[in-house]
C-alpha cells in the first residue's frame, strides 16, 4: 500500500488545494503587512512589541515552507517527494506550531507584567530581555522538533496522504510518552498560562477603571487602552488554541483508539481547520486596529498605482501611542504595551 497516495476523492484533493492557495495567500500577505508595518515604526517600537513581530515571523515562515508542498500535492493526488519531503514537511510544522503557541504564552505573560505595573515609568522589559525571549522560543522549538528525528516520537503521513506531521497512529507505545509530555507542554501548560494571564489583566482593569470612577468618574486613557489590547490579544490567542484544538482532540483519539476507525475526510478537516491558524492575526489587527487598516490600504494604492492616497503622520493619525503634552499621559504611555498592529 502506497503510504503517500491520496486517500481522498479527485474532486475533494483539487478543493483541499484550492482551500490551501487562499490560505497560503492570505497568510503571507497578511504576516508582510505586518511586518512592513513594523519595519516602518522601528523606531517607535517599544520591546514587547518585537514579541508580535516574532508571531507573525512563525506565521509566516510556516505559510512559505509549508503550505506550497500541500497544494502541490493536492492536486497531484499523490505527496509528492516521498520521505525526505515528508519529513521537511512534518519537521517544519512541528517547529513553526510550537513555536507559535510558545511566542504567544511568552506574550501573555509580557502583558501581564506590564498590566501590574500601569502607572509606573520605569520600562519593565528591555530589548535585550525581549530579544532573549524571542531567541529562547526559537531555541525550544527546535529542540522539540528535532525529538522525533533523534527517537523520541516519530514523523510520517497523516492518514489522508496529503500532509505529513508526527505519526499518532505508531506511536501507541513507543511513543506514548512523547505524546503525553509534549502534550502537556505545549498545549496544556501554554493554554493555562495564557488562562491566567489574560484573566490577571482584566481583573487588574476592572479594579483600576473602579478606582478612577471612583475618584474622577472619568475611565483613564491607559485602562481604554489596555482594554482595546486585551480584547485583540485574547481574540489572538483563542483564535490559535481554537484552530488546533480539534486536530489534537483528533490526535490523541489516534493514540487511544484505533486510528483506522476514523474517516480519512474526518481527520482531513481538522488538519485543514489548524492550517488557518497562520491568517487570523492580520484579519484580527486588519478589525480592531485603525491604523493596520491605512496601512493596508496605502499599499493598495502603491500597489495599484494610485497617488491619491493620503499617509498621514500627525500625532492624531496614531493616537495609540497617547502622546500628549502633558507629563503624566507620557509616564502612563510609556507603561503600555502596545501591539504590532497599532
Amino acid at each position: 500500500m502506497d503510504i503517500y497516495a491520496s486517500t481522498l476523492s479527485p474532486a475533494m484533493d483539487i478543493g483541499t488545494g484550492c482551500y490551501l492557495l487562499v490560505i497560503a495567500v492570505l497568510s503571507i500577505v497578511g504576516n508582510l503587512m505586518v511586518l512592513i508595518m513594523a519595519i516602518k515604526r522601528s523606531s517607535r517600537m517599544k520591546p514587547p512589541e518585537l514579541l508580535s513581530v516574532n508571531l507573525a515571523v512563525t506565521h509566516l515562515g510556516a505559510a512559505v515552507t509549508m503550505y506550497p508542498l500541500s497544494v502541490a500535492s493536492a492536486w497531484n493526488h499523490h505527496w509528492i517527494g516521498g520521505d525526505v519531503t515528508c519529513l521537511y514537511y512534518s519537521l517544519a510544522g512541528f517547529f513553526f506550531g510550537v513555536a507559535s503557541i510558545m511566542n504567544l504564552t511568552i506574550l501573555a505573560i509580557v502583558r501581564f507584567i506590564v498590566a501590574l505595573n500601569l502607572h509606573s515609568p520605569d520600562e519593565k522589559i528591555s530589548w535585550k530581555k525581549t530579544k532573549m525571549l524571542c531567541i529562547w522560543t526559537w531555541l525550544y522549538a527546535l529542540i522539540w522538533a528535532m525529538l522525533p528525528i533523534l527517537g523520541w516520537g516519530r514523523y510520517g503521513p497523516e492518514p489522508f496522504g496529503l500532509s505529513c506531521s508526527l505519526a499518532w497512529g505508531e506511536m501507541k507505545h513507543e511513543g506514548f510518552s512523547f505524546v503525553i509530555t509534549m502534550f502537556s507542554f505545549n498545549l496544556l501548560m501554554p493554554t493555562i498560562i495564557i488562562i491566567f494571564c489574560y484573566f490577571g489583566i482584566a481583573f487588574k482593569l476592572y479594579f483600576t477603571y473602579k478606582k478612577s470612577m471612583n475618584n474622577s468618574n472619568r475611565v483613564p486613557n491607559i485602562v481604554k487602552l489596555h482594554r482595546r489590547l486585551l480584547v485583540i490579544a485574547v481574540l489572538i490567542s483563542v483564535g490559535f488554541i481554537a484552530c488546533w484544538a480539534p486536530y489534537g482532540m483528533v490526535s490523541l483519539w489516534s493514540i487511544f483508539r484505533d486510528s483506522s476507525t476514523i474517516p480519512p475526510e474526518v481527520t482531513l478537516l481538522p488538519c485543514m481547520f489548524a492550517k488557518s491558524s497562520t491568517v487570523y492575526n492580520p484579519l484580527i489587527y486588519y478589525i480592531f486596529s485603525q491604523s493596520f487598516k491605512r496601512e493596508v490600504k496605502q499599499m493598495r494604492c502603491l500597489c495599484l498605482g494610485f497617488n491619491l492616497c493620503h499617509n498621514s503622520n500627525s500625532i492624531n493619525d496614531n493616537n495609540i501611542f497617547m502622546v500628549s503634552t502633558d507629563i503624566k499621559s507620557k509616564l502612563e504611555a510609556r507603561s503600555t504595551l502596545q501591539e504590532i498592529a497599532e
